[in-house]
């Protein structure tokens, strides 16, 4: 596999990415909380997406992957930013965003700063305003007491290494919330959700959809699929629904 190319962004941090060439619009994956771009839905849609001739974009936001930075240091605010430059600077016409979880709540920051850029929208699991309404409104008190007085707890995960929750990541969180308020979706958007999912609860899902508004919005849930989405058929259903997405982007 070829190595990752970088891009340094407005803000001073570089990226690694790949960029595979072909037709728009141009496949944008936008993966999830302390993940990166080697995970099984970003090369299964890589491969997918070069045999059928369709350009795609993946990348690591700052601390994440191959990216420059230490995770510790970035919060929601620093990976939409880092997403928006990755877009302006590396690809050229209509987008189609396809978000993972965080990626998710990303990619639906992004709508409201480059609508005009945007053909269409895939989600799995999108766990929008999770730092608010999942991470502190389920700390206790210690926990909250903890990042007040040295700015982060450990959290337990069941991928491996606790992740460290800083004080910045939950304030900056609260700069970003898309849950408040009705959110315009005028392209073609599909939300996947796994009724298995022990990390986003369905509900989110639920929420989301009477937050939207928009003329070609539709929620699949998908029985027994868990948080990751990665066995081979719920992988076919993503590229499906991305091609049908497409489709109707294209008219």
């Amino acid at each position: 596999m070829a190595d990752a190319k970088y891009l340094t962004t407005p803000q001073g941090r570089r990226l690694a990415y790949h960029l595979t060439e072909g037709q728009g619009p141009v496949l944008v994956f936008l993966g999830g909380f302390k993940s990166d771009m080697e995970g099984s839905k970003a090369l299964h849609l890589e491969g997918w997406a070069r045999a059928r001739g369709q350009a795609m974009l993946r990348f690591d936001y700052s601390g994440h992957g191959q990216s420059d930075g230490a995770f510790t240091e970035g919060c929601i605010g620093d990976w939409a930013e880092d997403a928006e430059a990755a877009i302006e600077a590396l690809v050229k016409g209509p987008v189609l965003l396809v978000g993972s979880s965080m990626g998710g709540w990303i990619s639906l920051l992004l709508t409201r700063r480059m609508s005009e850029r945007i053909a269409g929208l895939v989600t799995i699991a999108a766990a929008p305003d999770f730092t608010e309404d999942s991470m502190w409104a389920g700390f206790d008190k210690a926990q909250r007491l903890a990042l007040e007085m040295v700015d982060q707890v450990a959290l337990p995960s069941e991928y491996g290494e606790p992740y460290i929750i800083t004080r910045r990541l939950i304030e900056d969180g609260r700069n970003h919330l898309v849950l408040r308020d009705p959110l315009p979706l005028p392209f073609p958007v599909h939300f996947l959700q796994g009724t298995a999912d022990a990390d986003v609860a369905l509900s989110v899902a639920l929420r989301l959809m009477e937050r939207v508004e928009g003329p070609d919005i539709h929620l699949e849930l998908v029985k027994g699929a868990d948080h990751r989405f990665s066995n081979p058929e719920c992988l076919r259903l993503l590229s499906d629904r991305i091609a049908e997405v497409l489709t109707r982007a294209k008219g």
